[in-house]
C-alpha cells in the first residue's frame, strides 16, 4: 500500500487503503472499510465501518459515508454495508447511510456527482452517472436509474423509483415513481415531456427519440405501447413499467392493470 496520510488523520486498524490514496487533515477512516486506488479523502471527511469503495472516488471536506440508518428500529450491532463504485464525487456535507437489514447494501454506482449537503438514505440504489444537486434528500429504499439529474432541494419519499435518464425539477417533492426518459416537476409533481436535452447528450436521437416520443404520447392517453418498434430504450421502458410499483406513478400513467 502506498498512501499519503496527513499526520492528524485517524486510520483504524483493519481499514484497507489502496494505492495512491490521499487522506487529508483530521479525516477519519474506521475499521471494516475498503478504499480503492487513487481515492482522495478530504479534510474532516469520515468513512464509517462497513463501507466498500472502488477506485478514483473523491470525498470533499465533511462528507460522511456509512453512518447508521436513520431507522429507530435499527440495531447498531447489525452488519450491513454501503457499497460505492468508481470515480464518484461527494461534495461538502454529503451523507450516505448503510443498509437497515443484516448483510444488506446501500449501493451507489460509478461516475456520480453529489453536490453539497445531499443525502442518500439506507437501502437505496443509485445508478451510474447520476447527479444530485445541492440539498437533495431521498428516503429509504429509493431506486434511481442511470443518468438521472436531481435538481436542487428535491425530496423523495421512501420506496419510490426514478427511471433512467429522468430529470427532476428543483424543489420538487416526489411521493410516487418517475417514468424513465422524462422531465418531471411541479406541485403536485407531473410528467411534462421527454428529457430532450439529456437524451440528445446521450445520443438518443432520430428514430430512437421519435419512438420514445410516441410512447410518451401513448402513456399520456393510457394506451398500450404494443406495435412500436422495440428499440433498446423502448425495451427499457417496458421492463420498468412491468415492475409492480410500491408507490404508484406520478401524473398521467396508470400501470396497475
Amino acid at each position: 500500500m502506498t498512501a499519503t496520510i496527513h499526520p492528524t488523520a485517524y486510520i483504524a486498524t483493519g481499514a484497507k487503503l489502496g494505492n495512491n490514496v490521499t487522506v487529508g487533515p483530521f479525516a477519519v477512516i474506521e475499521s471494516a472499510v475498503e478504499i480503492g486506488d487513487n481515492c482522495k479523502i478530504g479534510a474532516h471527511a469520515v468513512v464509517q465501518p462497513y463501507v466498500k469503495m472502488g477506485d478514483g472516488n473523491i470525498l470533499h471536506p465533511h462528507a460522511v459515508l456509512g453512518d447508521l440508518p436513520q431507522d429507530t428500529s435499527f440495531n447498531a450491532n447489525t452488519v450491513s454495508w454501503l457499497v460505492c463504485g468508481n470515480n464518484n464525487v461527494f461534495r461538502e456535507g454529503f451523507t450516505a447511510h448503510r443498509a437497515s437489514k443484516p448483510d444488506g447494501e446501500t449501493r451507489i454506482g460509478s461516475g456520480c456527482y453529489f453536490m453539497n449537503n445531499s443525502h442518500v438514505a439506507h437501502d437505496c440504489s443509485i445508478g451510474n452517472k447520476t447527479i444530485f444537486a445541492n440539498n437533495v434528500a431521498i428516503g429509504g429504499h429509493v431506486q434511481i436509474g442511470n443518468n438521472v439529474f436531481m435538481g436542487g432541494a428535491v425530496v423523495v419519499h421512501q420506496f419510490c423509483r426514478i427511471g433512467a435518464f429522468a430529470i427532476v425539477q428543483g424543489t420538487t417533492g416526489l411521493n410516487m415513481d418517475v417514468i424513465p426518459f422524462t422531465l418531471i416537476g411541479g406541485r403536485p409533481a407531473k410528467h411534462y415531456k421527454l428529457n430532450t436535452v439529456g437524451l440528445r447528450r446521450a445520443g438518443i436521437t432520430g428514430e430512437r427519440y421519435n419512438i420514445l416520443a410516441a410512447a410518451f404520447r401513448l402513456l399520456r392517453n393510457k394506451q398500450s405501447l404494443e406495435g412500436l418498434h422495440e428499440t433498446e430504450e423502448l425495451l427499457m421502458l417496458k421492463e420498468w413499467l412491468a415492475v409492480k410499483s410500491k408507490r404508484g406513478v406520478h401524473g398521467f400513467v396508470d400501470i396497475s392493470a
